[in-house]
């Protein structure tokens, strides 16, 4: 037989192409448009209702950037088409496929019920099944003119991303608005003839099923009549019939499908828009739930069902029944999608907390797994977190982005810190955006890197990012694919369905330890750097503010715990953790609101705890400790004046001024205070940093260099930072001013002042107090860089094998060396409060208030001595999407903090972070909780959330190490019982004399709930 593959694979789809899917709708006619252009930002649907409209002509500019345009559409369907299919068809002038970032509307009945969202991929509004003819149509649709963001690719930067900036130039041309037939027959061919040619293409050239498609495929063509596609239809599908009815393989893969709409609750757009999205995308979903039985959609972030019940009560309510019916099957069990990496321990927990919540009080439902798809990296505390809050699967897609290596498991176990493990599903198919192509079910099978031991793999199906979610068509070809010779079998099912599965067929899958770490976009550890400082700080207040409450709550009579504004204020910082927010990776428009959300947020944080303080009682001065260790350091009175206290943890103590040992000296440029001494060079830099009490240096070469590399990615601007940044650079060398501004017995301070670059000036502050080896940089940035990325780097005399970084409820620990590709392609590693270099009987923390990025190298001198060198990551200055990313005053602070021991770095860590604070107070109450033993930290005291008056505590093991203690209560203990992350108990706690037994393994999290006599 000849080959006649190529001539007809071009058959195939030039006849597809041209005239099969073009004659999908067999008649037109078209509304008759007006149009009202909303001022400003959104309207209710009311407002729009009664609004005066101008007539509107198809082929018309509209949409000015971020705008709304509202459009009343009036038609009749004609009477002859009596007992068709009819639906709207509306062509907003949509650019390019995808749904997300540009023209999408959502279409009402006249009354404000919301029917279904239009989109590129979801052009209908059915109006009629049969239709009867005659029927009179009337429209509103509200119909958003967002900007295409994406445009070329994120090569070039724009000015869209802010409404401030965007200007009010049109950008949409309406194309069409019509009331059409939908012919069944045409439109099953489509989807026929697509499935089977998306198939053939797969397969090898040598399968006989390849050639036996394509000769079905152009046996059917010919029965197609070019003058009639519609009448010929139905035979041109009974011809493909034997080729759609084989069935699969026995050994076949099986794919479970699910519904999906990934929503980026802000990215390209901003929080406003994403409530908008919500309702779009759910509208359609409900829609294809009543048209397809078995239809099943997962959606996560219990904060974009909350807009849905807020804004939109009719989506809603259909979300709801949808729910009951099985088909909508909530997931995640998180406030929103957050980032993996930077959100801290405690605001992973209330992640958990607050979405399962929702999802348990609105559906009645617990939701039984993780949804994290497009998650930058996944910190290694997540499975002990994930199966304290009831969960018993995780399921993430990112890392199949890996730069450089290819993660080994698509199923499998991951064990975290603790050694929990939870069962884990990585989709082969590479998208959680799936339309079971036939590249992408080829793509699926040769992935999979179980083959063998299981034979199963999830697919998130639908449209997403900006949401758009699944449409008939996929499902057509979901139906087409459930057993078909030569493809992997598709079943749509619900996730528990396919991780019960998964689990059973494969108990003994393989474990990964530690963190899911993602070899690209490790720029977003730094991007923005005012959102991740006003992140770290809102989650050090949220502490502080529980802690005073609950304070007085327990000791001042009349004083009410401010449940409902402590909740609200979570929800807004949870919110704030979406992994395309704190990472800095949104639009300008999105870190501009959430710079102000934080302000506001710190504002009534602050309130709170003063509040709290205060009725406590007036009449003196007091300084109160919400970190979890004993303090005694230097604080300053409302004037300035330093004085050295000691405080006890979660406790306060007066104001009185207590000599340390040894008071702080200034000789020059040389600050010491008995424990270290800090020699700083004439160019700024330390040129010596002496730990007195070791007898050492801790320098190999000059600490605190700033160097500023240059930084453009091979692509995603704020997203990456690639390796070649490190080969281009300029250290800052030349300080303007080097002056001792403040020589006291108990503070010693140098000033170092720098102009560089195009503008840009730093000032950092060294400065040493008494009672303490931690030297403290405190720096102002004016910063007016681009594309560059200032370090501070710290080189110490140090052989460290590993780096200690602090994460979520523990640390993690990276090897130095780059001994393999796994190792190497770490070179830029996020952490919290601190990181730790050690060798045996010494080690150094470098600690922070608000820097995550950092990177950790070493070197060997030629006097044989080691040199192991931290670089924090302090600012970027990307342009794509935001071309103002970053610029201007950055305020914040890191610190050098020799002879440290990992328990050193915690407690620092927590110190600086959670400054005392000298307060107008006279009660003297006992802490609520007071931990004892080593290694114990406590990292949360509230009031338990169901108002019962019980107090709850949040601890963990710090040290990564086992610990016994006790927990010691400030009031009357009637009963402890030990709990998951949602307050509820699983078993009593022991109690021994009046205390609480504490016995961990290393990073266990443990929340005790006590009751109060």
């Amino acid at each position: 037989m000849h080959d006649e593959s190529r001539r007809i694979e071009e058959r195939v789809q030039r006849l597809h192409d041209q005239r099969i899917k073009t004659a999908v709708y067999a008649a037109t006619v078209p509304f008759e448009v007006e149009a009202w252009q909303a001022p400003g930002e959104p309207v209710p649907f009311e407002e729009a209702a009664a609004a005066s409209y101008e007539p509107f002509a198809m082929g018309t500019p509209w949409g000015p950037p971020w705008g709304t345009t509202w459009f009343r559409m009036r038609g009749q369907v004609p009477a002859e088409w009596a007992g068709k299919r009819v639906e709207a068809v509306i062509d907003l002038g949509f650019v390019g496929d995808w749904p997300g970032n540009q023209a999408e509307a959502l279409v009402h009945l006249t009354d404000g019920t919301p029917l279904k969202a239009v989109n590129p991929l979801n052009q209908y509004v059915a109006i009629a099944n049969p239709a009867q003819g005659g029927e009179t149509v009337d429209y509103l649709v509200e119909a958003a003119s967002n900007p295409d963001i994406l445009a070329d690719n994120f090569s070039r930067t724009t000015p869209l991303g802010d409404k401030l900036t965007a200007g009010d130039k049109p950008l949409y041309t309406f194309r069409a608005a019509d009331i059409a037939i939908l012919d069944e027959e045409v439109w099953h061919l489509d989807l026929d003839v697509q499935v089977l040619r998306e198939l053939m293409l797969e397969l090898g050239e040598h399968d006989p099923r390849r050639h036996e498609i394509a000769h079905a495929l152009d046996r059917a063509m010919d029965l197609l009549d070019l003058d009639d596609v519609s009448g010929s239809a139905a035979a041109v599908r009974e011809a493909l019939k034997p080729a759609l009815s084989k069935p699969a393989h026995a050994s076949a893969h099986t794919i479970s499908g699910v519904g999906h709409a990934h929503i980026d609750s802000a990215w390209l757009w901003p929080i406003r828009e994403t409530k908008r999205k919500t309702s779009r995308t759910f509208s359609n979903v409900t829609s294809l739930a009543d048209e397809y039985d078995d239809f099943i959609f997962a959606c996560s972030q219990a904060q974009q069902y909350e807009w849905v019940r807020d804004n939109y009560p009719k989506v809603w309510a259909r979300i709801q029944e949808s729910v009951k019916n099985g088909q909508w099957a909530p997931v995640g069990g998180m406030w929103v999608e957050a980032d993996g990496n930077l959100p801290g321990g405690e605001a992973v927990a209330r992640q958990f907390i607050h979405g399962k919540r929702f999802f348990i009080e609105h559906f009645g439902i617990e939701t039984k797994g993780v949804w994290l798809p497009d998650s930058f990296g996944y910190n290694a505390a997540y499975p002990q977190l994930a199966k304290l809050a009831g969960n018993e699967w995780f399921l993430t897609q990112k890392i199949s982005w890996n730069q450089t290596n290819k993660f080994p498991h698509h199923t499998f176990w991951w064990e975290g810190i603790d050694g929990t493990r939870i069962f884990t599903h990585f989709p082969p198919v590479d998208t959680y955006n799936a339309r079971f192509s036939g590249e992408e079910m080829s793509r699926a099978v040769r992935n999979y890197s179980e083959k063998g031991g299981a034979s199963r793999s999830l697919a998130p199906f639908g449209w997403g990012d900006g949401g758009g979610g699944p449409t008939r068509e996929i499902m057509e070809r979901a139906r087409r694919l459930a057993d078909l010779e030569g493809s992997a079998k598709v079943v749509v099912e619900h996730p528990d369905e396919f991780f019960a599965k998964a689990r059973e067929e494969y108990p003994d899958a393989p474990v990964w330890v530690g963190e899911l770490y993602l070899e690209l976009h490790r720029a977003t550890y730094t991007s923005q750097a005012r959102t991740k400082q006003g992140n770290r700080r809102s989650e050090h207040l949220l502490r502080e503010a529980e802690l005073w409450a609950t304070t007085a709550a327990l000791h001042a009579p009349g004083y009410s715990y401010p449940h409902e504004k402590l909740d609200r204020l979570w929800k807004t910082v949870l919110l704030h953790q979406f992994h395309d927010i704190l990472p800095g990776s949104s639009i300008a428009w999105v870190h501009r609101e959430a710079e102000a959300e934080y302000a506001r947020v710190a504002e009534e944080l602050h309130a709170l705890t003063a509040e709290a303080v205060a009725a406590l009682g007036a009449g003196g001065t007091r300084v109160f400790n919400a970190g979890p260790y004993d303090r005694a350091e230097v604080v300053r009175t409302a004037d300035g004046t330093p004085v050295y206290v000691e405080v006890p943890a979660s406790g306060s103590a007066p104001l009185a001024d207590t000599a340390p040992t040894q008071p702080v000296t200034v000789d020059g440029r040389v600050l010491d205070n008995g424990l270290v001494r800090v020699e700083v060079a004439e160019d700024g830099t330390l040129s010596s940093v002496r730990d007195l009490r070791a007898g050492r240096e801790v320098l190999a070469e000059p600490g605190n260099l700033l160097r500023l590399h240059t930084d453009l990615p091979n692509y995603w601007d704020a997203w990456d930072i690639d390796k070649h940044y490190k080969n281009r650079y300029t250290d800052l060398l030349d300080a303007s001013s080097v002056t001792v501004v403040e020589r006291d017995p108990l503070i010693g301070a140098i000033r170092v002042e720098r102009s560089f670059g195009k503008g840009s000036t730093i000032t950092q502050t060294i400065t040493v107090r008494a009672g303490s080896p931690r030297i403290d940089i405190e720096t102002d940035i004016d910063w007016h860089e681009t594309e560059k990325i200032l370090k501070a780097a710290f080189p110490v005399d140090i052989r460290a094998p590993h780096s200690s970084a602090e994460i979520q409820f523990g640390h993690i620990q990276r090897p130095t060396h780059t001994n393999t590709t796994w190792e190497s392609a770490r070179f830029e590693v996020s952490g919290h409060r601190w990181v730790h270099l050690g060798e045996p009987g010494y080690g150094v923390a470098v600690i922070n208030d608000s820097t995550y990025g950092h990177d950790v190298s070493r070197t060997v001198r030629e006097d044989g001595g080691t040199t192991t060198t931290v670089r924090l990551s302090l600012v970027r200055a990307p342009r794509i999407p935001d071309p103002e990313a970053d610029q201007g005053r950055h305020r914040f602070t890191y610190a050098l903090l020799p002879g440290a021991t990992i328990e050193d770095a915690v407690a620092e860590g927590y110190s600086l972070n959670l400054p005392l604070r000298v307060a107008d107070a006279a009660g003297a109450p006992e802490p609520v909780v007071s931990a004892e033993g080593e290694g114990v930290t406590v990292e949360a005291v509230k009031l338990a959330d169901d108002a019962s008056g019980d107090v709850v505590v949040r601890l963990y093991e710090s040290r990564g190490g086992r610990a016994t203690g006790t927990l010691r209560t400030g009031f009357p203990l009637a009963g402890a019982q030990i709990t998951d992350l949602l307050e509820r108990p699983l078993e009593d706690a022991e109690i021994t004399d009046g205390a609480v037994a504490v016995s961990l393994r290393p990073f266990q999290i443990l929340t005790l709930r006590l009751r109060r006599g």
